[in-house]
């Protein structure tokens, strides 16, 4: 099992100072992976329902900040040397597809191959039209073109392209990226069209546990999404087992004494914690990715759970 956390990309733990020190510290400690959202802005009147809280609210909306994502990676590989780093998720249709495949590759470049490229649609219809973007409800089409054409571009000496949203031919696209054929693509989401795109065209499926309208929050719920994406993988003549499985969870609450026959995943002694590690690896889970900004705004207290985890759950695993 390998595990992975989010850092910030907004907030007072998003300085230059403290994020270096939390991508260093998660480094240190063995951590496999590091990851951050993607918001170009933040509209000061959101209507769209996100998609991982009860009643749709959007964490961010708020503050209004969000640090460009490619960008903030970047910085992030100047300050490690091992962790890979995770576009969690990258909102394939923000970024003009030659653009982005060009910081992706670019990044993989600088960071010695350790780009992995979470992908998703989006959700909020206003950052679509402040953007001036496709139609909203074109967004899982042009998504998929836009990975088609990201793969053409990464992989063939002479790319050319001909879609509905993007196409292009006669050029060069140097330097590739490292990473042979390409760095892993991993599809976040919990719904059927998230789980064909996998199927069609991840490395990886990238579920959270807490979306309310297709919850994985529980072992039994995520069996039943791998087996939807093994009957999607068949469709395409793919091996299931190909596949990596990348859950993500912001439950973490490490207690002196065990928890009773009620108590969530991940909650409960460090015995517990690591039987339920355990219990999701059996499943096929490869990644673990760990949501502690969830939990806390206090930069010492994530740290803290950081080292808390690393020091006394894994040993159990």
């Amino acid at each position: 099992m390998k595990y992975g956390f989010t850092l910030p990309g907004r907030g007072p733990m998003a300085s230059p100072e403290r994020l270096g020190t939390i991508a260093r510290r998660g480094e240190d400690l063995g951590f496999d992976c590091l990851l951050t959202g993607d918001h170009i802005l933040v509209p000061k009147n959101i209507s769209s329902p996100y998609p991982y809280t009860e009643g749709g609210e959007f964490p961010g909306s708020d503050s209004g900040e969000s640090m460009e994502q490619i960008t903030l990676l970047s910085y992030i590989a100047g300050q490690t040397s091992k962790i890979r780093l995770v576009t969690s998720v990258l909102i394939v249709p923000h970024r003009n597809p030659l653009i982005a495949a060009k910081s992706l590759a670019t990044l993989d470049v600088l960071s010695g191959g350790r780009l992995v490229v979470g992908v998703g649609v989006g959700w909020m219809r206003e950052e679509f039209q402040a953007l001036g973007l496709p139609p909203f409800e074109e967004r899982g089409a042009v998504t998929d073109e836009y990975i088609r054409a990201f793969k053409t571009l990464w992989t063939e000496d002479n790319p050319s392209f001909e879609g509905k949203y993007v196409s292009f031919d006669d050029i060069s696209f140097l330097p590739k990226p490292v990473q042979k054929p390409h760095p892993p693509v991993w599809v976040g989401g919990e719904s059927r069209p998230a789980l064909r795109r996998t199927a069609e065209l991840g490395n990886g499926w990238y579920p959270l546990g807490s979306n309310p309208t297709f919850p994985m929050g529980t072992p039994e719920q995520l069996r039943g999404g791998l087996e939807r994406l093994a009957q999607y993988a068949a469709r395409f003549g793919r091996d299931p087992s190909e596949i990596e499985t990348i859950y993500r969870t912001h439950q973490f609450e490490l207690t002196g004494s065990p928890g009773g026959p009620d108590r969530l995943p991940f909650v409960g002694d460090a015995d517990q914690i690591a039987g339920d590690i355990r219990s999701y690896q059996d499943m096929g889970v490869t990644t673990m990715i760990w949501d502690f900004l969830r939990q806390t705004n206090d930069f010492d207290t994530m740290l803290g759970r950081m080292e808390e985890f690393a020091t006394k759950v894994w040993s159990k695993v």
